[in-house]
C-alpha cells in the first residue's frame, strides 16, 4: 500500500481500496456510503457530481487536557468514523440529512439557523466561520451524513462532523484556490489548527475568529482526525499545532475501546465543567505574566511558554517559582492546591509521560508504557477533576482483566476508555470487560459499548470510482 501524503498536502485524496482497512472495517463504511447515498436519492438530489469523505474518530491514546494548553499528546484515529456524501448547490443554501437517524437541517447562508436538534450547532457554526473568513465564495450544498460513531463518548464524534463538513464545503467552493487560503491553511497541520479555532471561536493567524460551539477546546482532536497514519501513533505538541514524531504500533497489539454509557455530551452543565478546566490553565498563565514572568521578554501566551520562561527553556521538573505564581493567583474558585495540582498534571503529562511512552513503544517496552499510562491515569483522577466512578472503574478493570495499559481519554465527565490487548484475544477480552463492567454499573447496560479497533486512516476524500 502506498503511504499517505505528506503533512505538506492539505488534503488526502485516494480511492477507497488505499485507505488500508481491514474486510470487516470497509463493509462498515461501504454501509454507511450506501445509507448516505439512499439518503439523497430519497430527496431527489442528482447522482452525478457528488463527492464522498470519510473521516474517523479519534483516540486520545495520552496527553489529558494539554492541547489549549500548549502540550504534547500521543494520538491515532479509530476504525470507526462518519462518512459525508455532498453535492454543491447553485444557491446559499445547506440542506443536510442525518441518513440514520433520517433528520434534516436547513440552513439559507443569509437567515437565522431555526433548528431545535442538538447537532445542528455544528454546520451553522462551520458555515458561520467559513463565511467570515471567505465571504461569498462559500457555496451551498446537499450534504447527507452517516455514523457509527458512538455519540458524545470520547472518540470525537461532534469533531469529526465539523472536519467533515469543513472538507466538503471547503473543497465545493473552492476555497483552496483563494489567497487568503493559501496564505494561512498550508498544510494538513495547519488546516487541523484552523479547524480547532472555527470549533473555539479563536482567530486563526489572519482568520478573525467567529463564535463557535462554545468550548474551550484546542486542536488535538482536529489534528488526530486529520494527520494520523495507519497503524502508527502521532506525537504532536500544541498552540500552535505541530509534528514531532510518529511512533509504529505493536504489530501484535490492538486497542480495546469502551463507552461507559454516561453521556459525555459538551452542553449544559457538562459545557461549564469541560470549560472550568481549560480556564484553570487560563488562570495559571495570568498568575505567572502577573507575579512570576514580570522579568520574561515576552508574556506567556499558553502554560508550556510559561514553563519554558521558568526554566530558560529546559524544562526537567516544576519550577518553583512557577508554583509560587500559581499559589498567588488563587482564589475562592481556584484554590491553591487545585492550581498546583494542575501545574503538576501537566508538567508530568507533557514533559515525561508522553515522550517516555512514545520510546517506550519504538523500543517494544510494553510494561513500561503500561506504567506510564496508569501515572497518566492517576494525574487525571487526582488534578483534572473530570474522571467520574465508572471511568475510574474501567480503568481499573481493564488492568485487572489484564490489559497491558488503559486510561479514560477525552474530555472526561463521562465517555470512554481504552485499553491495550494481544489483538488475538481483543473480542474475548471486550466481552469479559464488558460483564465485569455491567455487574457494577448496570444502569449503563443500553449505552455501554465494548469494540476493538487499530490506529486506522486520516480523514480522506474517496476518488469515487469503487466504492
Amino acid at each position: 500500500m502506498d503511504a499517505f501524503p505528506p503533512l505538506s498536502e492539505p488534503f488526502v485524496r485516494h480511492r477507497f481500496d488505499r485507505a488500508g482497512f481491514s474486510p470487516l472495517v470497509a463493509n462498515a463504511y461501504r454501509s454507511l456510503l450506501r445509507d448516505a447515498h439512499q439518503a439523497l436519492d430519497d430527496a431527489d438530489v442528482p447522482p452525478d457530481n457528488r463527492r464522498v469523505w470519510i473521516v474517523p474518530g479519534r483516540l486520545e491514546v495520552l496527553g489529558k487536557h494539554v492541547d489549549y494548553a500548549g502540550g504534547r499528546s500521543l494520538l491515532c484515529s479509530v476504525e470507526r468514523g462518519i462518512v459525508l456524501v455532498a453535492r454543491r448547490r447553485d444557491d446559499r443554501v445547506a440542506m443536510l440529512r442525518d441518513a440514520r437517524r433520517r433528520e434534516s437541517i436547513s440552513i439559507a447562508f443569509d437567515a437565522p439557523v431555526r433548528s431545535a436538534l442538538p447537532w445542528a450547532v455544528y454546520p451553522r457554526t462551520v458555515l458561520r466561520r467559513l463565511i467570515a473568513n471567505f465571504g461569498s465564495a462559500v457555496r451551498g450544498a446537499d450534504i447527507a451524513v452517516a455514523s457509527n460513531l458512538p455519540p458524545a463518548a470520547g472518540v470525537s464524534s461532534s469533531s469529526a462532523l465539523t472536519v467533515g463538513l469543513t472538507l466538503a464545503f471547503a473543497a465545493l467552493s473552492e476555497l483552496e484556490a483563494l489567497p487568503a487560503w493559501r496564505a494561512t491553511i498550508t498544510d494538513r497541520a495547519a488546516l487541523a489548527g484552523y479547524i480547532g479555532a472555527l470549533e473555539n471561536g479563536a482567530d486563526f493567524r489572519e482568520l478573525a475568529g467567529e463564535r463557535g460551539v462554545g468550548t474551550m477546546g484546542g486542536a488535538q482532536d482536529q489534528t488526530a482526525i486529520l494527520c494520523s497514519e495507519l497503524k502508527r501513533l502521532e506525537m504532536f505538541r500544541w498552540a500552535p499545532v505541530t509534528y514531532e514524531r510518529s511512533v509504529p504500533w505493536l504489530a501484535d497489539y490492538a486497542f480495546v475501546i469502551a463507552v461507559s454509557g454516561v453521556v459525555a455530551a459538551k452542553t449544559g452543565a457538562a459545557k461549564e465543567r469541560y470549560n472550568r478546566a481549560a480556564r484553570t490553565v487560563h488562570r495559571l498563565v495570568e498568575s505567572w505574566n502577573l507575579h512570576g514572568g514580570a522579568l520574561a521578554a515576552a508574556p506567556a501566551r499558553s502554560l508550556r511558554e510559561a514553563f519554558e520562561a521558568a526554566s530558560n527553556g529546559l524544562v526537567s521538573h516544576l519550577p518553583s517559582v512557577l508554583a509560587d505564581a500559581a499559589r498567588a493567583g488563587a482564589d475562592q474558585e481556584f484554590t491553591a492546591n487545585h492550581l498546583v495540582a494542575r501545574l503538576e498534571q501537566f508538567f508530568d503529562e507533557t514533559f515525561v509521560i508522553v515522550p517516555h511512552a512514545a520510546d517506550a513503544l519504538a523500543n517494544g517496552d510494553v510494561k513500561q508504557f503500561g506504567s506510564l499510562v496508569d501515572r497518566s491515569q492517576g494525574g487525571a483522577e487526582r488534578a483534572l477533576e473530570n474522571q467520574i466512578a465508572e471511568t475510574v472503574h474501567l480503568a481499573r478493570y481493564a488492568r485487572d482483566l489484564g490489559a497491558y495499559a488503559a486510561s479514560a481519554f477525552g474530555a472526561g465527565f463521562g465517555g470512554s476508555v481504552w485499553a491495550m490487548v494481544q489483538a488475538a484475544d481483543a473480542e474475548r477480552f471486550a466481552s469479559r470487560w464488558r460483564d465485569r463492567y455491567l455487574r457494577t454499573h448496570g444502569s449503563a447496560s443500553h449505552r455501554a459499548l465494548f469494540f476493538p479497533t487499530q490506529p486506522s486512516a486520516p480523514a480522506f476524500e474517496v476518488l469515487y470510482d469503487d466504492t
